[in-house]
């Protein structure tokens, strides 16, 4: 079925209660159209995800949220945000996590704890006194590129009003409030053959995309193209780890754990025990990335593990030296040193559940990281975008991070680098 007759069979869901926030009191309340495809950031991004089977977002839309307006934001392996203070840079990065959190399952009460501030500043709410905010992305994989856009109501009550999935300018989902006393949305998905579609309602405070893949049956083309390209969002959504290591929680030694990294790196100590002893190759390049972004000479990571009592992490120092404990590193060296592990290593040492979906192998690991350069210096920022890009040319793993304007300026024309400026 076509993108048109299928617009007509869910007509009635697409004509609902409009979900976007207007600028204009006088503008008609109507919904977004449905925008031509996209050509999303290359065709060479587009081939290398579906050789490799790592299915990735590479655009970021937000189309009327907080301080953005219809702004889309393409992303590459290694994305590095810029611009003055109040630019936008964390928003942005905000909503690439909050996206993530919904494709996990999580409700709209859990993703934004505060939505009236992400309202844009001169949204006019509609005769009922409604206004909200608008998000979306772009996830480029196997079935090619897979487009998601989502209509959130921030008041007078947080729920989802409209959401849409497609792909090739074809509606895969889409989702209305038809009746706002109720708290659900009318879905519509594409079924194919003499059906055309299946309607249903689904919860207003979750991801629809991610509930497909436990309402959809998969028993016609139709429904496997829905399946096939639901799966392939949610699989990018989750491959997610937000990093942003906190130097004050990581100088204390830790008890021992599960190995696995938090998203603070306060257990950074612990961690380091685990990949000590199993993976040796990955932990000697950490080594050696040491001796760049640490002071002093270096000669291996150490960790101290008694049998009963905390793990203590080390800097060896070499012989006849004594060790330096990570207590007394600067708040640089710390955050250094927590994310250059982060890029080297994967899902099964992060704190993080990626979807099942896919083997490990076959997701590349996304690392949001607000504030990349902060407390670094020149040497250490640029050791890090060295690492970033020798793991992120491996497609294993990608980096969107906000930064200052001199590792911005550091990065311009690094191959494999894209630097989104916001100071205009």
């Amino acid at each position: 079925m076509d993108a048109t007759a299928l617009d007509a069979a869910v007509s009635t869901a697409a004509t609902a209660t409009t979900p976007f926030p207007r600028t204009e009191p006088d503008r008609a309340a109507r919904p977004e159209p449905e925008p031509a495809p996209e050509p999303g950031p290359g065709a060479a991004e587009r081939a290398d995800a579906a050789v490799h089977h790592r299915p990735a977002l590479t655009r970021l839309r937000l189309s009327a949220y907080a301080s953005h307006r219809a702004a889309a934001f393409p992303l590459g392996p290694v994305t590095l945000f810029t611009g003055p203070s109040g630019s936008g840079k964390s928003q942005a990065l905000e909503a690439y996590q909050a996206l993530a959190v919904l494709g996990s399952g999580a409700t709209l009460e859990q993703v934004f704890p505060d939505p009236r501030a992400l309202i844009p500043e001169r949204a006019v709410p509609d005769a009922e006194r409604r206004r909200g905010f608008r998000i979306g992305c772009t996830v480029d994989g196997p079935v090619g590129p897979v487009r998601l856009d989502l209509a959130v109501q921030a008041e007078p009550a947080l729920r989802i009003v409209g959401e849409r999935l497609s792909a090739d300018g074809q509606i895969l989902l889409s989702t209305a409030l038809r009746d706002p006393g109720r708290r659900s949305v009318q879905a519509a998905w594409l079924t194919g053959g003499a059906t055309g579609v299946t309607k249903a309602p689904l919860p207003d405070d979750r991801l629809g995309t991610a509930m497909l893949p436990l309402r959809v049956a998969g028993s016609t083309p139709g429904q496997r193209r829905v399946l096939a390209a639901a799966e392939q969002v949610v699989v990018a959504l989750r491959s997610v780890f937000p990093c942003d290591p906190r130097p004050e929680r990581m100088r204390a030694p830790v008890a021992p754990g599960w190995g696995r990294l938090l998203g603070d790196c306060a257990n950074l100590a612990d961690v380091l025990r685990r990949t000590r002893g199993e993976c040796g190759t990955r932990h000697q390049l950490l080594t050696q990335a040491a001796r760049t972004g640490c002071g002093g000479p270096v000669v291996g990571l150490d960790v101290r593990a008694p049998a009963e009592g905390p793990v203590t992490a080390l800097l060896d120092r070499g012989p006849g030296r004594p060790g330096t404990e990570l207590g007394r590193l600067g708040a640089g060296e710390l955050r250094f040193l927590a994310l250059a592990l982060v890029l080297l290593t994967g899902p099964g040492v992060l704190a993080m559940d990626p979807a099942a979906e896919l083997l490990s192998a076959r997701q590349a690991l996304t690392v949001l990281a607000d504030g990349f350069d902060r407390d670094l210096d020149r040497a250490q920022a640029d050791e890090l975008l060295r690492l970033a890009l020798m793991a992120c040319g491996r497609g294993h793993v990608r980096l969107v991070a906000s930064v200052g304007e001199a590792c911005a300026a550091a990065a311009r024309g690094l191959p494999g680098v894209s630097v989104v400026d916001l100071s205009a």
